[in-house]
């Protein structure tokens, strides 16, 4: 399983920014998939969960500015963040949880809001 994250960088309060992330190694269009964030001396937080089909759940504190979405034919899913906020600094990270239980994650990219 690998999951490779794009996208990230700086950008001004206000902005908007589009995260990417390629999945290989397993069918795409079977688990589930998301994004989480980790700032430093914070708690791992996850931002959007998006179901099988391309249904979404976000975290109240995104609602109304992130969308994430999955393109099973391009084996990708994105993040759209609009109306960034200085408090959105994190590392973003995209994942995928199995039926089995298992979870992986990419590396993470940086995003700064300023």
């Amino acid at each position: 399983v690998q999951l490779v994250e794009s996208g990230g960088g700086s950008v001004q309060a206000g902005g908007s920014l589009s995260l990417s992330c390629t999945a290989s190694g397993f069918t795409f269009d079977g688990p589930r998939m998301g994004w989480y964030r980790q700032a430093p001396g914070h708690e791992r937080e996850l931002v959007a969960d998006i179901s099988k089909g391309d249904g979404a759940d976000y975290a109240d504190f995104v609602k109304g500015r992130f969308t994430a979405s999955r393109d099973n034919a391009m084996n990708t899913v994105y993040l759209q963040m609009n109306s960034r906020k200085v408090e959105d600094t994190a590392v973003y990270y995209c994942f995928v949880s199995f039926d089995s239980g298992d979870v992986s994650r990419g590396q993470g990219t940086q995003v700064t809001v300023s």
